[in-house]
């Protein structure tokens, strides 16, 4: 069983250069979304506040199927609180380098781009929280460490 393990954090990043996904093109081994998000995944994570306080813990199992160029993948969350949500994406691969994806909790589309050993997934997520919901800007970077192992960091903005 794959496994993936992923941190989801609500610290804002600050700096004058920004990372793009293709300053990772000559890292290994090189991410294959398809190859890798490619039948059962296993993904544990946790949310963080500004100050760096662990609020809330999950563990994601993921089935995911392809067919061609386009996959599904239906993530079921298990919070530590107990509560459960279910996401499922559509994703299609554009060309070798770049990814759009769906779900209903996403407003529009997410984009996607991979070079070497990472992917930068950006979208807008529809978040509940308490008993409203907010627009929630996703900037997800995905690093393969080896062939079962990939790290994810998620940060996320209001603005």
């Amino acid at each position: 069983m794959k496994r993936l393990f992923v941190l989801v954090t609500g610290l804002l990043l600050a700096g004058c250069a920004s990372v793009t996904p293709q300053d990772y093109r000559n890292e290994k081994p090189q991410f294959d979304l398809v190859q890798y998000f490619n039948g059962k995944v296993d993904a544990w994570g946790m949310f963080q506040d500004r100050s760096g306080k662990v609020v809330k813990r999950f563990h994601v199992e993921m089935d995911c199927i392809w067919s061609g160029n386009t996959g599904t993948l239906d993530e079921n969350f298990t919070y530590s609180d107990g509560t459960k949500e279910r996401r499922i994406w559509t994703i299609t691969k554009l060309s070798a380098n770049d990814y759009k994806g769906t779900a209903a909790d996403v407003i529009g589309e997410a984009r996607g781009e991979a070079y070497g050993n990472a992917l930068r997934w950006r979208y807008v997520l529809n978040l509940k929280v308490g008993d409203k919901f907010v627009e929630v800007n996703f900037d997800d970077w995905m690093y393969q460490m080896d062939d079962r192992i990939m790290m994810n960091r998620a940060v996320m903005s209001k603005f």
